[in-house]
């Protein structure tokens, strides 16, 4: 390319980052338009609690996505981390896309979504899940005008994630607005986040899958031990709880269900790595954690 090519049209490069309330889609989105899976998705409220980065590059840009936990009301220490993450993305994008979907009540978090429409960056309405609405179009414009009305200096976009429906345009939308920059990180990066970060997500992902109630709201997985060879990882993980009795649930009798979730996460972790793994996994009691800030600390919840 010559540099007066280069003038003309310089690289973008900027942060697009995901925000709204739980169950909305955004994590399905964020791997939707990275096109690799980055974030865990179940149906159950709070699955993503840290802010995670997916990375997409070409040769004209870079597109810095950050998908980030659903915004609720604080009941523990760790969901006032969460918020924090949530409304940290708030100050440090270029882009916002805040997604809902057809079926949420407008007015739900109606503080946060008011700091949303101060925001002087571009921000993106993503109204996600339009393939559950039936009939000839008007309930789509009623929710669409109902949005416009809350959220009036925003471009709105109806998708489906799931059925990869519309996401093309919204991705073309964002490649738009990007401003020059040079890349903020190297061209042959996914993320900011280091391996061992995904094998704690896939691990949660299944404990939140196979578990009920509070349970897999009281986990936090660390790993110890990522020991990387050209064929094969052995990673060695614990799970932490806050009481005995969450213990006893995960484990199950004779270890039956510790023993289901280990195959299905190292299934999982074989298909993200590539390669064979081991993996062992240990379950500790830590009481309380959830409010106690040094634990958060030393579980990357507080910087």
């Amino acid at each position: 390319m010559s540099e007066e090519q280069n003038t003309c049209n310089p690289h973008k490069a900027g942060f697009v980052n995901i925000v709204g309330n739980p169950n909305v889609g955004k994590s399905t989105l964020m791997n939707r338009l990275v096109g690799e899976r980055m974030s865990i998705i179940t149906p159950k409220a709070q699955t993503t609690r840290h802010r995670i980065t997916g990375i997409v590059n070409t040769d004209d840009y870079q597109i810095v996505f950050s998908d980030t936990p659903g915004v609720l009301k604080p009941r523990y220490k760790m969901q006032e981390a969460m918020l924090n993450f949530s409304e940290g993305a708030l100050t440090d994008a270029d882009i916002l896309l805040y997604v809902t979907d057809v079926v949420e009540d407008p007015e739900k978090n109606a503080d946060f979504l008011q700091k949303v429409a101060k925001e002087k960056i571009p921000v993106l309405l993503v109204i996600n899940k339009i393939d559950l609405l039936s009939g000839d179009g008007a309930n789509l414009i009623n929710i669409v005008n109902a949005w416009q009305n809350r959220l009036p200096n925003a471009e709105i976009f109806p998708i489906s994630a799931t059925e990869d429906f519309n996401v093309d345009n919204l991705m073309k939308r964002i490649v738009e607005l990007l401003p020059p920059s040079p890349p903020y990180f190297g061209k042959d990066a996914l993320t900011d986040k280091p391996a061992r970060f995904f094998v704690t997500e896939i691990i949660r992902e299944k404990i939140l899958e196979n578990y009920d109630k509070e349970v897999p709201y009281s986990t936090e997985v660390i790993v110890e031990k990522f020991e990387e060879k050209e064929k094969s990882i052995h990673i060695m993980a614990v799970i932490y709880v806050e009481r005995d009795s969450q213990k006893g649930i995960l484990i199950g009798r004779q270890g039956s269900m510790l023993k289901k979730v280990g195959m299905q996460a190292r299934k999982e972790i074989e298909q993200f790595f590539g390669k064979s793994v081991y993996l062992e996994l240990f379950v500790k009691v830590e009481a309380n954690w959830r409010n106690r800030e040094n634990k958060l600390k030393s579980f990357g919840y507080i910087q």
